[in-house]
């Protein structure tokens, strides 16, 4: 008997990547694929050939695949695809809708869509689809996978990638400084970088990236232990030493878990990155006040900054960053147990535009400081003052009377929170579109209340006599 195979299953020459391939290239036949390991449903589907399979043990590798061919010989395959693309609504789309839905699909399945058809593969090399590299999984070999694309993306501007603009690598453990050093050669139009939870890279690497791409904004190292600062190389430091500290463009740095980071790293990325907006260094743990101090002397266009879990950050900290004043619009502080309403004072006398606060687990926060912070701070949208023991109903009182916009309010293990501080907030908060009272000794009645008067309000909650 003979056994069909689907139009998919083309017998196409499969070649592992080396130097050799890469020099041998033309402009019209090669292109590269993102495989997955060989005993995984993906690789099934694709119908890798065994000679490769044995050649991958357990890892996922960069491959080179020729483009699909334009006819089939056999006549029992020619008879089963015209069959099937009868039934393949798809293929009646027009190219744009094509493009447009391969825009959503990540990089290594776009990869796989080239080996579909001829029509296919030249859709999915559209240059708008190349704007963007996303590659997520702990298996994949990230190094390989950007040399390959990189360079399948210069074959009309050798060296260089001009499209791109976004690598989002995110996840991918098996990324190195190899990896990164391919970007900032390849890439010089980079503009936002995210190797969250990639912690082989090093400084090095991360320097690398921001001399050679000048119009990067938007970088996310979080995760990455290795990495202590983010600077100009040496060699960019001499060649631009006439605007030392103002050529890295970053706005966007999320340096999240990255614990070796010091107040002298902080210190050098201050001097280095002033345009700066948002930052966020949540468990930095080695940062003090002093670090925040350096901070506000070069940064001080600041809208968002997070230092939640930073236990030696104390109210002299929350001086340093009311010199923020009216361009702070979030501050999360959750977990600095240092900080008491002398600091809040702070934040609520100069930062009146606030919008977003997070004290959660500053047991130091009282009445008053919530007081300081309702009449001053009237726009704010989100609190979250859960796990402060010493916040009441006349906390919640001077927040209903003052912050009426007020969205989102987390009072989550406030032990001295009852229904009737929840009953006043109700009726002066309609907007009121989250409120989590869980771990609280609040009455059904009082969540009833509250679900009458704010009607879209979800409420959190530990009472399993409410629902």
């Amino acid at each position: 008997s003979t056994t069909l195979r689907p139009p998919t299953a083309y017998r196409n020459p499969v070649f592992c990547l080396s130097d050799s391939d890469l020099s041998m290239r033309t402009l019209s036949t090669p292109s590269p694929a993102l495989i997955f390991p060989p005993n995984s449903p993906g690789f099934q589907n694709g119908r890798g050939s065994s000679t490769s399979s044995s050649s991958v043990t357990g890892e996922t590798v960069a491959m080179v695949h020729s483009p699909p061919p334009t006819r089939l010989t056999h006549p029992l395959i020619r008879l089963a695809s015209k069959h099937q693309k009868e039934q393949a609504n798809i293929d009646r789309l027009p190219d744009h809708s094509m493009v447009q839905i391969f825009s959503f699909l990540p990089t290594n399945q776009l990869c796989r869509c080239a080996r579909v058809c001829r029509r296919w593969y030249n859709l999915a090399w559209d240059p708008r689809l190349w704007r963007t590299i996303r590659l997520t999984g702990e298996t994949i070999n990230v190094d390989r996978a950007l040399k390959v694309l990189t360079r399948r993306l210069c074959q009309d501007t050798p060296n260089v990638c001009l499209m791109l603009e976004t690598v989002i690598v995110s996840g991918c453990r098996r990324l190195t400084d190899r990896g990164l050093y391919t970007i900032a050669q390849c890439c010089p139009e980079l503009r936002r970088l995210e190797v969250s939870g990639c912690y082989n890279i090093s400084n090095e690497a991360v320097f690398d990236v921001v001399s050679l791409c000048p119009n990067l904004e938007h970088l996310d190292v979080s995760g990455c232990s290795k990495v202590t600062c983010i600077s100009l190389t040496r060699e960019a430091s001499i060649k631009l030493s006439p605007l030392h500290g103002k050529q890295i463009s970053i706005r966007y740095l999320d340096m999240t878990d990255c614990f070796v980071l010091e107040d002298e790293g902080l210190h050098t990325i201050a001097a280095h990155c002033t345009q700066l907006t948002h930052l966020y260094l949540r468990r930095c743990v080695r940062i003090t006040d002093e670090g925040l101090r350096y901070l506000m002397i070069y940064c001080t266009s600041i809208k968002e900054l997070s230092v939640s879990d930073c236990r030696f950050v104390s109210d002299f900290g929350m001086r340093e960053i009311a010199k923020l004043e009216s361009r702070l619009r979030y501050l999360s502080i959750a977990h600095c147990g240092r900080i008491t309403d002398v600091g809040i004072r702070y934040i609520a006398k100069y930062c009146s535009k606030l919008r977003y606060l997070n004290a959660r687990g500053c047991e130091g926060i009282t009445d008053h400081g919530v007081e300081y912070l309702a009449k001053n701070c009237t726009k704010l949208k989100s609190l979250d003052i859960g796990k402060c023991p010493l916040v009441s109903d006349t906390g919640l009182e001077f927040l209903a009377l003052n912050c009426f916009n007020l969205k989102r309010l987390s009072l989550k293990s406030c032990e001295s929170i009852t229904g009737q501080g929840l009953q006043i907030v109700a009726a002066n908060c309609f907007d009121l579109q989250m409120l989590n009272v869980q771990d609280c000794d609040v009455s059904v009645d009082a969540l009833r209340f509250v679900k009458r008067h704010c009607k879209r309000c979800i409420i959190e909650h530990t009472n399993p006599a409410f629902f």
